[in-house]
């Protein structure tokens, strides 16, 4: 079997792909490559079989060897959010070094709709979707929806308060479960398709916020009333609550994009992938009730 190699292996998304290659896939852990910029936290996958090896998206030099006798190569994308322009540079990198190890097929981990968003960061996964194409390499493209996760960003403070300040409106938005991006993505590592593929990873079902209070009430048996805000009014209000400046632009972006409708899709991708149902929005909180607070 040719060796894949998943950048970010220490971080949840990569050491999920990791897991379901080998479980669900049953890829010999010989035949998988685990990089990280810190090894040591790979110990557990090395115990495992797994070929562990330094990726540091900073250090240009050391990519291509890294990337040396890999096939199919996943570059997860890195969370450089704070200074502009540094997370497209350390992609390109990476894409440039791929090239030059003469990688058979690069995967990414990208956003819904990069060419028309409201997010912030949008012009990253842009632009790491077109180096990815200009370098004339076999590419699939995962435009991964957002986690189910991410709703303990602000759901433990608003069911605390009783109150989820949102500029979100009416817009929908179909979270999915980490694990089953993570398990779609490794289903097409396994067995690429035949051609150059992008697919969007969604959950099944669409909802607004309200919507999604909805089944927290349920879940909980805990009040929790949505309040509608302008962008401004959201930017105020997470100053007033100590946000870091740097990150309210962005926090605001997320609402902004889901209320002008460019998150809204619901897609079967990630379930035609994996072969698998994915796991619904109610049985997700259920299941994390306790974290909700």
């Amino acid at each position: 079997m040719s060796k894949i190699l998943v950048t970010g292996a220490a971080g949840h998304l990569g050491r999920l792909v990791i897991k379901h290659l080998i479980e669900s896939r049953k890829l010999s852990p010989s035949d998988i490559v685990a990089g990280s910029r810190d090894t040591a936290r790979l110990a557990d996958l090395a115990a495992l079989g797994v070929e562990t090896r330094r990726v540091d998206f900073d250090d240009r030099a050391s990519l291509e060897a890294a990337f040396s006798a890999i096939d199919r190569l996943l570059i997860v994308s890195t969370d450089e959010l704070g200074a502009p322009g540094k997370r497209l540079a350390q992609h390109s990198a990476a894409v440039a070094a791929a090239k030059a190890a003469g990688v058979g097929r690069i995967f990414y981990t990208s956003m819904p709709q990069p060419e028309d968003s409201e997010i912030t960061f949008k012009g990253d996964h842009l632009g790491t979707e077109q180096a990815i194409k200009a370098s004339g390499l076999a590419y699939t493209i995962f435009r991964n929806g957002w986690y189910m996760e991410n709703l303990f960003m602000s759901l433990p403070q608003a069911l605390a308060s009783g109150h989820w300040y949102t500029s979100a409106g009416d817009g929908r938005i179909a979270h999915i479960a980490r694990e089953d991006i993570a398990r779609a993505i490794a289903a097409s590592l396994a067995k690429p398709a035949e051609g150059n593929a992008i697919y969007t990873l969604t959950g099944e079902t669409a909802y607004t916020t309200e919507e999604i209070a909805a089944l927290v009430r349920e879940v909980t048996g805990k009040p929790l009333a949505v309040v509608n805000l302008t962008d401004a009014q959201l930017s105020e209000g997470m100053a007033a609550a100590g946000v870091p400046a740097p990150f309210i632009p962005t926090f605001v972006s997320f609402d902004a994009n889901t209320r002008e409708g460019k998150i809204a899709m619901a897609t079967a991708d990630a379930e035609t992938l994996s072969g698998v149902k994915r796991l619904s929005l109610k049985n997700f909180l259920e299941a994390n009730k306790a974290a909700l607070g």
